[in-house]
């Protein structure tokens, strides 16, 4: 496909495909396709004019060349089906707005008056006898506000200031509907599924690695502890504990058996199952998501619901006020100008979308946060509480050395790790499955169901011996497994400078692993500018022994650390913060981490851990830096500004608009224009960035 260079600069090229047309179908194919090549930070097709705007770094000539080989019949596999784009929303709402215009000054301009009233009558009616509804249900809110100033007018005989209001009432109401349903679509878009790639299982009982669009309805798909079920099925084998946080809300897994029907969006946290998939495309979830986001109220922040009820309360005043108007000054225009007044719009528009606004912030530097409660305590929080392993660690290690006991071979005991490891999405297991790579060992299932201890090790049957790999508390503690005296020597030399993985068969040490766990180089910074935007106590958790954990919290400017902790050990401790008075932010990223990440008042998950760290946590950060938690705090704090700011003004806006439509100044219409124009320019002043650039 061909493509003209319109107009270029340093990291910024405006484009235009060579065809006649483009269909909005056509035009995710194209977006999708540009954001997944190299380089490209960020991409708009423009539909109607065939233009395309792409921001990227790096070698133009790259760009240009990928360009000109695009093709919609080759890419049109990389438009995500589990997205949706908002072009179609965009052009809805564009056209309902220009048409509401076009007949509003057709009326005005070129239909008589008398034809006019009666029209002006018919349209109407419907907001009057909404209003009626609504105040015979014994409820006084805005819509009681506005039928009244409506019905006024017609009685009073000013059909034009009717229509007018009621013309305004309407566009007011598109464009926060419109502003809302966007901001919605784009959070939503953000928290939809990222699964590439699901284990097929064959109708010979084999299992492969294939893309999930490959999956079509009737496939059969394998799902381990600690992954997430990318697509809607039946529960075809396997019993399994499922969280369904993120669909239900629900805090404890629920037990699924064969046959029952399961989502996508749920974790595994016990068992491995098979699904038979009955939805391929995930437009259910992200159905889901978006009602989750308008619906549920685990997403609404304090300051959202104090501002809402706020809001309703002060229906009443405003009423009370139009009538006390009425009663000093006997005229209607004074009082229906106070009823154009109210408080609601702007509070209940305005809050949500600074929240949501700020969410989509968040999530366009790859931070998704689940909810505007989350940033409400993030922007409060005093204390942070970080796992060392593959947190404030590298999520790379790598094997250094394998150490045989019990007279094992050494490359049969890295196999026999590695077999065991790749089940599970640890950082440290993924060290484990890459050495063995290296070194060319294949390790194929040699084991039984492997099952995941919730407390750092894996077990399984390996030819009727129990098979052990994990910590040495949970193997020699838990598990009992026993050094042979010949080997005690060897043992006790292992340095103590790398951490190490043991493996026990049949209850006997047959191999150490040992992994460098470097530092993250940008850890001691990120600690720093937490402390900088108002943390006032960073403390590490690790399973480590004390010396080395007081090695890397000196290292890293850490205030506290706990050493040789269990998971248990880690709630626990969040437990004592949280009795103290303190609003605590844990973060991890391993199955290991979930008790404390669900009891922390914010759990964040970083990097690419397990699944279920990632759904279970309030925020998800999927960059490798942790510096941008110190980014979200800062991003938390200035949403809780700019809502404060909204409040105040909305009160002092409107509440001046009363006032000068009470001592006559304003007319009903202008009173109605102003109130509406200012509500509509908050709502898209909370759109606008909170935070330009990265602290």
């Amino acid at each position: 496909m061909r493509f003209q260079i319109l107009h270029e600069s340093p990291g910024r090229v405006r484009l235009r495909a060579a065809v006649h047309s483009m269909s909005m179908a056509q035009a995710d194919v194209l977006e999708a396709w540009l954001r997944r090549q190299p380089d490209v930070d960020e991409v708009t097709v423009h539909e109607r004019t065939c233009g395309i705007i792409v921001k990227y770094h790096g070698d133009r000539r790259l760009l240009f060349e990928n360009l000109s080989g695009f093709s919609y019949k080759t890419s049109e596999h990389m438009a995500d089906r589990q997205v949706r784009s908002s072009r179609a929303l965009n052009r809805k709402y564009k056209e309902k707005l220009v048409f509401l215009v076009i007949r509003h000054y057709i009326k005005s301009l070129f239909i008589p008056v008398p034809f006019r009233r009666i029209l002006t009558i018919c349209t109407v009616l419907p907001r009057i006898v909404q209003a009626v509804k609504v105040l015979a249900s014994g409820r006084l809110t805005v819509e009681v506000l506005d039928g009244i100033a409506i019905g006024t007018s017609l009685i009073t005989g000013d059909h034009a200031t009717a229509g007018s209001v009621h013309f305004l009432l309407h566009a007011g109401e598109i464009l926060e509907e419109w502003t809302h349903k966007k901001s919605v679509n784009d959070l939503a878009r953000n928290m939809s599924l990222q699964v590439d790639q699901v284990w097929l299982l064959e109708e010979d009982g084999r299992k492969s690695m294939v893309p999930l669009g490959q999956i079509v309805p009737g496939d059969r798909i394998v799902v381990h502890t600690g992954h997430v079920l990318p697509l809607d099925g039946i529960l075809d084998q396997g019993d399994v504990m499922l969280n369904q946080a993120s669909l239900t809300g629900e805090s404890v897994p629920v037990a699924k058996h064969p046959g029952a029907m399961v989502y996508a969006g749920s974790v595994v946290e016990e068992g491995n199952c098979v699904i038979r998939v009955t939805h391929a495309t995930g437009e259910n979830r992200y159905d889901r998501i978006v009602r989750m986001i308008e619906d549920s109220e685990r997403l609404k922040s304090g300051v959202e619901t104090r501002a809402g009820r706020l809001a309703d309360k002060l229906v009443p005043w405003c009423l009370g006020g139009s009538v006390l108007t009425w009663l000093l000054t006997r005229n209607a225009a004074r009082a229906i100008s106070v009823l154009m007044v109210d408080f609601s719009c702007a509070l209940k528009l305005s809050m949500p979308l600074s929240v949501l606004s700020a969410m989509r912030e968040a999530g366009r530097h790859r931070i998704t946060v689940k909810g505007g409660k989350a940033m409400e305590k993030i922007s409060g929080a005093d204390t942070v509480v970080f796992d060392k392993t593959g947190t404030l660690t590298r999520a790379c290690p790598t094997v250094l050395k394998v150490v045989p006991f019990n007279g094992e071979d050494e490359e049969m005991m890295l196999r026999t790790a590695a077999c065991l490891e790749e089940h599970f999405p640890h950082s440290v297991a993924r060290a484990v499955v890459q050495a063995a790579a290296e070194r060319g060992l294949r390790h194929n299932e040699m084991h039984s169901e492997v099952e995941y201890v919730v407390a750092h090790g894996i077990a399984t049957m390996i030819e009727g011996k129990r098979a052990v790999i994990g910590s040495a508390h949970f193997v020699f503690e838990d598990e009992s497994v026993q050094i042979l005296p010949e080997d005690r020597e060897c043992f006790d030399a292992l340095p103590q400078s790398v951490s190490w993985l043991f493996l026990g068969v049949g209850g006997i040490l047959s191999a150490a692993i040992g992994i460098s766990d470097p530092l993250r180089p940008e850890a001691h910074s990120a600690v720093e500018a937490l402390h900088r935007v108002g943390i006032e106590k960073a403390v590490m958790l690790t399973g480590d022994n004390p010396n080395t954990a007081q090695a890397v919290a000196d290292q890293l400017g850490i205030d506290d650390f706990r050493a040789g902790i269990l998971p248990e050990d880690k709630a626990a401790y969040i437990k004592t913060e949280q009795e103290t008075g303190r609003i605590v932010i844990m973060i991890g990223d391993g199955i290991n981490d979930t008790p404390a990440l669900s009891l922390a008042d914010v759990g964040i998950a970083v990097g690419s851990g397990a699944v279920i760290a990632r759904e279970i946590a309030d925020v998800t950060i999927e960059t490798e830096d942790l510096r941008e938690i110190a980014w979200l705090k800062s991003l938390s704090d200035a949403l809780m500004r700019r809502i404060n700011r909204n409040y105040r003004f909305v009160m002092g806006f409107n509440g001046a608009l009363i006032v000068l439509g009470a001592f006559g100044i304003l007319a009903p219409a202008a009173s109605a224009l102003l109130h509406n124009a200012s509500t509509i320019l908050l709502g898209m002043n909370c759109l606008t960035g909170l935070i330009e650039e990265k602290t």
